[in-house]
């Protein structure tokens, strides 16, 4: 089947309009009419080949959300018309430790919703900016928001499950004060899925004029790290700290900021490395410097059915598909609160 998309032939041409086909389902498939996909810095990063290894034509987008249009012979958790969304990944190995555990981001085997190994032509998953996908129902999600939510859920899908896996990991939760470094699209998220967990949130920028809109988001406190002393004054306090930057910066001044046993969790994921930490930091107070990447399926869902159950959303700008490209640029500049969303519909016109 032949769908419309927007993708890159180069990473030094802009995304356009392109024809790509799709699938039919196998037996297991769920094949989707997107509604809408969310805009994420990794597709910047990979469609202008600002990480090694994109693959040309490059379709980026993994924060889907629509219908399900069709389902193969041996689905039995979904059907024609149900609400679903598909993030990050669209297959694993699905035996090995981690697909076991639920955890199959971390799986050596796992395949990207774009630009990861496939049998389908071109020999490469096409992501999210597309009318239709055809995915395994393991790596499919049930959407349980109001249908007039749907738009706003689609970041949930990359956002909201890179800050929600770390807070669960890290036990976020009543009795504990978690920073969140960032106020953007990965960053308004940890906010308000950190205060709705019940931790104290104390909310990192660079901008002072950011402050009413993290209190907004659900910060009991805001912090401007250009502000010496108030950093200072947060010197020792914090259990956890999810750090969401995607530009390097000195983890110092974060690392400072926590408790003994403390750990700081990077999430952003910068094109150049961070400035190498002082080990003393760490040692001094037993402190640890940690990753983490989206997260698996089971805690996709779970983090799905809480945004549900607490009328957690994203908050977004929709677009029209061939404003991409200056949503790109707007995206390098910080000129969006937070998430820029693509209108599905607009990619036929």
């Amino acid at each position: 089947m032949t769908v419309k998309a927007y993708g890159a032939h180069a990473a030094d041409k802009p995304l356009e309009s392109m024809d790509i086909a799709r699938r039919a389902p196998g037996a297991h498939d769920v094949q989707i009419d997107i509604a809408y996909c969310g805009v994420c810095h990794s597709d910047l990063h990979t469609v202008r080949a600002e990480w090694a290894g994109t693959l040309f034509p490059c379709v980026p987008g993994h924060e889907i959300v629509g219908r399900v249009a069709s389902v193969g012979a041996h689905v039995t958790q979904y059907k024609v018309g149900d609400l679903v969304g598909v993030g990050c990944m669209v297959d694993s190995c699905r035996h090995c430790a981690d697909c076991e555990d639920g955890l199959e981001n971390y799986c050596d085997g796992m395949v990207g919703t774009y630009n990861g190994a496939t049998t389908d032509a071109p020999g490469h998953t096409l992501g999210g900016y597309s009318e239709q996908i055809v995915v395994h129902e393991r790596f499919v999600l049930r959407v349980r928001h109001p249908e007039e939510q749907l738009a706003a859920v689609a970041p949930l899908l990359c956002a909201g499950i890179t800050t929600w896996s770390p807070l669960r990991h890290w036990n976020a939760g009543p009795g504990k004060t978690v920073g969140v470094v960032g106020i953007g699209g990965l960053g308004h998220m940890g906010i308000k899925l950190a205060r709705a967990m019940g931790a104290h949130v104390v909310a990192f920028t660079t901008s002072e004029n950011k402050r009413q809109d993290a209190e907004a988001l659900g910060a009991h406190e805001v912090v401007v790290s250009r502000d010496a002393d108030a950093m200072a004054r947060q010197a020792k306090k914090l259990d956890l700290i999810v750090n969401t930057v995607a530009a390097p910066h000195d983890l110092d001044a974060y690392l400072s900021l926590l408790k003994r046993d403390g750990t700081m969790v990077l999430v952003g994921a910068p094109s150049s490395p961070h400035p190498s930490p002082q080990v003393f930091n760490l040692i001094m107070k037993r402190r640890a410097l940690a990753g983490s990447m989206i997260g698996g399926i089971p805690e996709t869902q779970e983090m799905l059915d809480f945004c549900a159950v607490h009328g957690i959303v994203a908050d977004i700008e929709m677009i029209r598909a061939d404003e991409i490209n200056a949503a790109y640029e707007r995206m390098l500049q910080g000129d969006v609160k937070y998430r820029f969303v693509i209108d599905s519909a607009t990619l036929a016109a």
